[in-house]
């Protein structure tokens, strides 16, 4: 299995219960999986897709998202298509024909797309050996984010009683759960519940007084970094997007109310790192894959604690520091309380003031977010400090002036170091080839990966293929031009590479002693160390007593 993530993903090692949920998919038995955005759910399923003989098929409501995604696996060397309203009917036809032919691998579809009749009775005819449900929380009526398409979803299990099922979702309640697994009828599924806990994501929570001046200040903070800012409405959308554009900064709007084509070229735009800022209605982020968005800001708090989560979830996803700023007023609760005065049943009025007044808690609340975040959805955060809010770091007021450091977190948690230099001639580079092949940059490589090619200077093909998210088709493809820039850089700047990458270091020494004689590596431990295996003792206790205080 680790073989297949390295060819094709380039990691060296999976996350967290990942293999497990592979394993339960390769022997056919249905899952729920709850893993945080950015935590690795999709190789949940695209693994098994590569080692099972039919077809996968994966259901997503983020039509956006499927071009990306695809994308992403043609550019990683795995045969996947989507079929969505996008598509015209003889691209749709050409994609049939092409899996009937058993040249597609993993197919994406839009859950529509399953109430159409003829559809269903095309999928009857395929060998399908996965079914993987992603955003599962949408088939809920008790979840933030509810969508009456995915109730046709019901069918799936009658249909294919023998086909394992996998439903991924980042945010649900245990009673959203309950209802998943009873609404897709899943047959005795094992749960799988990840960790909430994005540590990456500093939260920040502060009183909205002016405010524009501050967005101002956390922008210059992230220089030409991908920002996302969630507005309340359509108007506040184009007028923040508007004052930015006037204060020189590459931004744009996006909401339900622009022209399709124009809301989808604005977040084209922003996913090929054309424009950096994207401001917008919560109706965004659902469909963006984007790794690298550094700084979330909400100009206006979510409704719900699930909601704000998934919003905030858009950030970091490549696991690197980003900040999550939210703006707070009583006057933003008023807004959110006309509009759920306008639902119609009882019952889901009830639950959305429900929620509302949660989401208000956690916003006047002295307490660390994080642990108040994680309580919400059932999972306890034993640490004091968690080092990462504005509470738990004594942040009382976002400063407008940039100088002050106080204004946000500095990226303490940045684990590489890495020549900034080198890595925006590589980021350069990127782009340059994500153009040609009209795709985000990060489909090409993530900022993790550059990262890495700026810290360990890898010299030739070997080497190059020890850096995160470098599999075989990655180093055919562009393996030789980022080489060659690496190369050149390390020339001109009489640079010595003072470590080798370290998973290389380890996964050598780990053949090697599996090439040596037990017997001989033991004594060879014990000639060396000369206490190793022997029986711990008070003395030794003590010892770890003293040196831990």
């Amino acid at each position: 299995m680790e073989l297949l993530l390295k060819k094709y993903f380039g990691y060296e090692e999976f996350r967290p219960m990942q293999l497990d949920i592979i394993n339960n998919a390769l022997q056919k038995k249905d899952s729920l999986v709850l893993m945080p955005t950015g935590g690795g759910k999709s190789l949940c399923y695209q693994i098994p897709a590569l080692k099972l003989e039919g077809l996968t098929i994966v259901i997503s409501p983020l039509i956006s998202l499927m071009k990306d995604q695809v994308d992403n696996l043609k550019t990683n060397g795995i045969s996947a298509e989507y079929i969505n309203s996008t598509l015209s009917f003889n691209e749709i036809e050409n994609i049939k024909k092409k899996i009937q032919e058993k040249e597609v691998k993993i197919l994406y579809i839009a859950p529509e797309r399953l109430a159409l009749e003829e559809f269903k009775i095309f999928l009857t005819t395929l060998q399908i050996s996965l079914i993987a449900i992603d955003e599962a929380h949408c088939i809920s009526e008790w979840g933030h984010d509810f969508r009456p398409d995915y109730r046709n979803l019901k069918f799936l299990k009658k249909l294919f009683p023998n086909t394992p099922v996998i439903a991924l979702t980042a945010t649900a309640t245990l009673k959203v759960r309950e209802d998943i697994v009873k609404q897709l009828s899943l047959v005795n599924p094992q749960i799988f519940i990840s960790s909430f806990n994005r540590k990456n994501l500093n939260l920040i929570v502060t009183q909205k007084k002016n405010t524009f001046n501050k967005i101002l200040s956390l922008i210059k903070r992230h220089k030409n970094e991908s920002i996302i800012i969630y507005c309340f409405s359509r108007k506040d959308t184009e007028n923040i997007a508007r004052q930015l554009k006037e204060n020189g900064l590459k931004a744009l709007p996006y909401h339900a109310g622009l022209p399709n084509n124009i809301r989808k070229q604005n977040q084209e735009l922003f996913t090929k790192d054309q424009i950096n800022i994207i401001v917008a209605t919560i109706a965004f982020g659902m469909g963006i894959d984007k790794p690298d968005v550094r700084l979330i800001i909400h100009h206006t708090f979510s409704k719900s604690i699930e909601g704000y989560y998934q919003e905030i979830g858009r950030a970091g996803r490549d696991g690197l520091s980003s900040d999550c700023v939210l703006f707070y007023s009583k006057g933003d609760k008023r807004k959110h309380e006309f509009f759920i005065d306008q639902i119609q049943e009882d019952t889901i009025r009830s639950s959305a003031l429900d929620k509302l007044n949660k989401m208000m808690i956690y916003c006047e609340n002295t307490s660390c977010r994080r642990k108040d975040i994680l309580g919400y959805f059932g999972e306890s955060f034993p640490e004091n400090n968690c080092s990462g809010c504005d509470v738990c770091l004594n942040i009382p007021e976002i400063k407008v002036d940039i100088r002050d450091k106080s204004l946000i977190l500095e990226d303490v948690k940045e684990k590489i170091t890495y020549d900034k230099n080198l890595f925006e001639k590589l980021r350069t580079l990127r782009k340059q080839i994500a153009d040609e092949r009209n795709v985000p940059p990060f489909i090409i490589f993530g900022d993790v990966s550059l990262r890495e090619m700026s810290s360990y200077f890898p010299k030739n093909e070997h080497e190059f293929l020890r850096i995160n998210g470098v599999g075989q088709q990655k180093l055919k493809d562009f393996g030789e031009s980022f080489l060659k820039i690496i190369n050149d850089y390390v020339r001109e700047n009489n640079i010595v590479p003072e470590r080798n990458i370290r998973r290389s270091q380890k996964k050598d020494s780990v053949k090697n002693n599996m090439k040596t004689n037990y017997h001989e590596r033991l004594e060879q431990i014990k000639e060396k160390y000369r206490n190793a295996y022997e029986p711990w003792g008070g003395e030794e206790d003590n010892k770890l007593k003293k040196l831990y205080l």
